[in-house]
This record gives C-alpha cells, sequence and structure tokens, in this order.
C-alpha cells in the first residue's frame, strides 16, 4: 500500500506531504496507482520549487519522498499547488481503498 501523509502547521497550512510504499495494485513497472501518487507528489514538488519558488526540503529514498516546506512563504500559490495534490490523492484514497491511503496529521501545537 502506498501511505501519504499530509501535515499541517499550527496556523492549519499545509506544510508537509510524504509518500511511501507500492501500491500492489500491479506488477511493479505496470502499477498505475503507483505512477499516479509518483506524479501527483512530484507536480507538487516542481510546483513549488518552479511557480510559488519556495525552498523545499526533499527527501528521497526507494519508494519515499519527502516534502517539507515553510508553509508562510510563497503565498497563495504554495497552499493552491499542496491543496491540490492533497485533494488529488484523497480522490484516488477512494478509487483505490486497498493501495492508497491519506492520513492528514496537524502539528499538536494547532489551535
Amino acid at each position: 500500500m502506498v501511505s501519504v501523509t499530509t501535515r499541517r502547521d499550527s496556523t492549519k497550512r499545509l506544510s508537509s506531504l510524504s509518500a511511501s510504499g507500492h501500491s500492489g495494485w500491479a506488477q511493479h513497472g505496470e502499477d498505475v496507482v503507483c505512477a499516479a501518487v509518483s506524479a501527483i507528489v512530484q507536480a507538487a514538488w516542481l510546483g513549488l520549487r518552479e511557480v510559488a519558488h519556495v525552498a523545499v526540503d526533499a527527501r528521497t529514498r526507494e519508494g519515499t519522498l519527502d516534502l517539507r516546506w515553510d508553509a508562510q512563504t510563497g503565498g497563495e500559490a504554495t497552499q493552491a499547488i499542496v491543496e491540490t495534490a492533497e485533494i488529488a490523492i484523497e480522490h484516488l484514497a477512494r478509487q483505490y481503498p486497498d493501495h492508497v491511503r491519506l492520513v492528514r496529521e496537524t502539528d499538536s501545537q494547532a489551535p
């Protein structure tokens, strides 16, 4: 299963996104569900860097991509990009509940 975790900061703005695992929907190289999640997350990363001009702390390793950014930079463009990615993952999780999981977290300091 692919697990995607989004985290909101104390102001309720998205500040990180992490995707890990493999969906298991099909064999490696033919798994369109895994490819869809990967494309969404990588598009968000590119959008943050190239459109919103936000510094992104990105860490990659086999089957995992972790993205963190300052949610207060980049203005509305930053949130539009990451909110769109979160919604797209949410729809995939509904369509493929045995293969994609979305976990939403909030900093414990949030009001």
